[in-house]
This record gives C-alpha cells, sequence and structure tokens, in this order.
C-alpha cells in the first residue's frame, strides 16, 4: 500500500515546477505553525517591538514569494526556511533602527531559564554576525541553533527535524552554546 504525499509537499513539488500560485495555497495549510515561529521570535525582542507576528509572516511570505521557485523537499525544509527569514527580517529590522540611534542599542534579553546562553542580554545584530560565522564554519550547527533558540523547538523535535539522535542534538547543542558564547563575549 503506498500513501499519498502529504499536501505540502504536492505544492512544493508544483512551486519548485514554476507553479506560482502553489505558494498561494501552500500557505494557509502552514499559516499557524509559521505564526507560532513568529510569536517565538517576538517573545525574545524588545518591549514595544513594532513588527507583530501577522506581520513577521506576511513579511517571510513576500520575501518567499520573490524569490520565484522554491526548491524544498517537504514541509520541514520549507519551516527551516521560512524561520531563518524570519530571523533575517528581524535583524534587518534591528540594524534599520541601530542606524537610526547613535549607539546602536537595541539588545534582546533572554532569560537563562528559557535560553542557554549564559549573558543576560544579546544584541540581536551581534547575534546574526556570530551566528552568520556559525553558518561558515558548520551549518549543521547553525540550522540547530536556529531550531532551538529561535523556533523554540525542544531538543526532541530538534533531532526529528535534523533526523539525528537527542543525544547528537545534546552534543552538538553543548558545543554551539560554547562557541556563540565565545564569539559574543569577544564582539562586546
Amino acid at each position: 500500500m503506498t500513501h499519498a504525499p502529504e499536501p505540502v509537499t504536492v505544492l512544493l513539488a508544483r512551486w519548485r515546477a514554476g507553479d506560482a500560485s502553489a505558494l498561494q495555497l501552500l500557505v494557509p495549510l502552514v499559516y499557524a505553525e509559521l505564526r507560532r515561529l513568529a510569536q517565538h521570535y517576538l517573545l525574545r525582542e524588545r518591549v514595544g517591538h513594532t513588527l507583530q507576528p501577522t506581520a513577521l509572516v506576511n513579511e517571510a511570505y513576500l520575501r518567499l514569494a520573490g524569490q520565484g521557485r522554491g526548491d524544498f523537499a517537504d514541509r520541514t525544509h520549507f519551516i527551516g526556511v521560512a524561520a531563518h527569514l524570519m530571523r533575517q527580517i528581524l535583524v534587518d529590522h534591528a540594524r534599520a533602527r541601530n542606524a537610526a540611534k547613535r549607539d546602536g542599542g537595541s539588545r534582546v534579553e533572554l532569560q537563562e531559564a528559557e535560553h542557554p546562553l549564559q549573558q543576560s542580554d544579546i544584541d540581536v545584530t551581534a547575534l546574526d554576525d556570530a551566528l552568520n560565522r556559525l553558518a561558515e564554519f558548520d551549518a549543521n550547527l547553525c540550522q540547530l541553533v536556529e531550531l532551538r533558540f529561535f523556533g523554540g523547538l525542544s531538543i526532541e523535535d530538534t533531532a526529528a527535524v535534523m533526523s539525528v539522535s537527542t543525544s547528537t542534538v545534546k552534543r552538538e547543542w553543548a558545543a554551539a552554546r560554547a562557541w556563540l558564547n565565545r564569539e559574543l563575549e569577544a564582539s562586546l
């Protein structure tokens, strides 16, 4: 007995083949998940942030649509790319806001109980710069940080998305935390 592919996967294949309308049909199927990611991202932003979850999802959609055809293997890959785009949108927003300030302010408060990085607050742009350097060093570690930190996924969920064991996620998460802490301390 063969199983029919998930509707998201079918729409991703149609979009990859050049059917622009497939993205419009795809977004309602993943909208709740994208909005949850956006809400999670915005929880880590400063109080009074001007972007709302719906606006962040809409901006990510516009960027996806602007890329033309999407080359996504499945739902997980699509959500991962959308999460990365949301991170970039927030970083762009912070950089634009910082450009208007002399001191380049805009720091994000992180609560240690929720987050493994040791510092009490982290500059969004410094974190993005560090993550870009991490991606050059090890793209998988960068993806793991995006899923855990920005996406708010548990170790088990991260392992499932990355198709690795939970012990691998724990080990690589410890390495990524140490690397990022060192990079962020050096940028102070």
